[in-house]
């Protein structure tokens, strides 16, 4: 009797044995820490745009004021939507090792280019370009991760290996107290030499290939066989048949809004403070206790994921971010310890929600879709992170909207982001109990 394959709830992986068994223990160690380490340079990559922000306008002499800047911001994110559903998509038809090794290329490259971008249309041009990488990266890192790992430590692997992007975000703020004010803010894009003459060396040394470009005859002719049976086939249209459709989009949805409050933060925290009234330094210290949240937020997630699920977890991380960022539209300008919380209450939050749902699509899908079905949501996910900096610049080049007000955008979004994840939440009881229903009771 032929069965059709749906998607799964909770953190339990879907039920059937897709993990190679190439590489030793040792190797696939060395692997997920090679590709933890390359999401911490995407972080760092992403981030760095917002330390720099404020120098680009001041110190450049190209012309830009809040608006076009948050429009430059915006070209990493119209490059990582793109880079993300393509290089999902390639990672699981190529091969992982692949696609990991060219969008760290791709990004490495185009960032060291901006330290020498004569102009801000040559910058955003290779902000854009670094963005195809950035967004590419992490979904194919996750994807070989997963598959490097048990089935039922898949969820919280997830969340931890996106725990290097607040520290990469952390890292940047960090460099800039010091680097911008002594080398330029042209040093803070050189750093991307290091993946590109380090991690990149080793990725080919110790990344196994995987899918695409290490299956064998025997395994298409079994995938063929599965397709045949109706089991979930390869490709994007895979993703909206036998019962993976609502979960897609919702998936999809709920990541957007999460980017939109994560990327808009990470992008304008600086200049809002800035604007707000404090100077460098503190601006930056600002983005350094949204970043510790995010870490912090990054291995409480994937505790709480495991103990209580990650989808549901999933849901009060995004609502704690709402109430935190929201929080702040009333916070006295004085009191910088109450700012300090909640910014570290909607690093927490904004974060860790993400790092739940990459968790919780890598337990919802099977192998041949988890590739495309991580680059999916990042991909429509990216369309809330390229209108963040747009609309929170736009924003901000009124100079009669208190800066502030960013922040009950952001809030707005992170709160839209647990409705949609209680949505899934609601779907996954409801197909356990219709799952329970058509189970016949045991013989005595």
């Amino acid at each position: 009797m032929s069965q059709t394959s749906s998607p799964v709830s909770g953190n339990d992986a879907v039920g059937r044995a897709d993990a190679p068994s190439g590489p030793s223990r040792r190797a696939a160690v060395i692997a997920v820490a090679i590709c933890w380490a390359l999401v911490v340079f995407d972080g760092y990559d992403l981030i760095v745009y917002g330390s720099v922000q404020n120098n680009l306008i001041e110190n450049t002499g190209w012309g830009l004021n809040a608006a076009s800047a948050g429009t430059i911001g915006s070209m990493a994110f119209v490059g990582m939507m793109l880079g993300a559903v393509f290089a999902g998509r390639l990672s699981d038809s190529w091969g992982r090792k692949k696609a990991i090794i060219l969008c760290t290329v791709v990004f490495s490259v185009a960032t060291v280019l901006c330290a020498f971008a004569p102009g801000a249309i040559a910058f955003a041009a290779l902000r854009l370009v670094a963005g195809l990488g950035l967004g590419g990266l992490v979904p194919s890192a996750n994807a070989l991760a997963a598959e490097l790992i048990p089935a039922k430590w898949r969820g919280s692997m997830a969340t931890l290996m996106m725990s290097g992007v607040p520290i990469g975000g952390t890292i940047a703020a960090l460099l800039g107290l010091g680097m911008i004010p002594a080398f330029g803010w042209q040093s803070m894009f050189l750093v991307a030499f290091i993946p590109l003459v380090v991690f990149v060396p080793l990725g080919l040394r110790f990344f196994p290939e995987t899918l695409g470009a290490a299956r064998t005859a025997a395994e298409d002719a079994a995938s063929a066989a599965a397709v045949s049976e109706g089991a979930p086939r390869g490709g994007f249209g895979g993703l909206f048949r036998n019962g993976f459709g609502w979960i897609s989009v919702l998936f999809a949805v709920s990541t957007l809004f999460t980017l939109f409050a994560w990327y808009g933060l990470g992008t304008q925290l600086p200049k809002i403070m800035r604007d707000s009234g404090s100077d460098l330094g503190p601006a930056l210290t600002f983005t350094i206790a949204l970043n510790l949240g995010a870490v912090a937020g990054s291995i409480i997630t994937a505790w709480a994921g495991d103990k209580f699920g990650t989808v549901k977890v999933s849901v009060i991380a995004a609502a704690l971010a709402g109430v935190g960022l929201v929080a702040l539209i009333v916070a006295p300008a004085s009191n910088t310890v109450f700012i300090y919380a909640a910014l570290v209450v909607a690093g927490v939050g904004t974060h860790g929600t993400q790092s739940l749902v990459i968790g919780a699509i890598a337990s919802h899908y099977p192998s041949e879709l988890r590739g495309t079905a991580l680059g999916w949501a990042l991909g429509v996910g990216r369309i809330g992170a390229v209108l963040a900096p747009q609309l929170s610049g736009l924003l901000l080049a009124t100079k009669t909207i208190p800066p502030a007000t960013n922040f009950l955008m952001f809030g707005g979004a992170a709160l839209l982001s647990a409705v949609f994840l209680g949505v899934i939440v609601a779907r996954d009881v409801r197909g356990r109990r219709s799952a329970a229903a058509l189970t016949p009771e045991p013989v005595a």
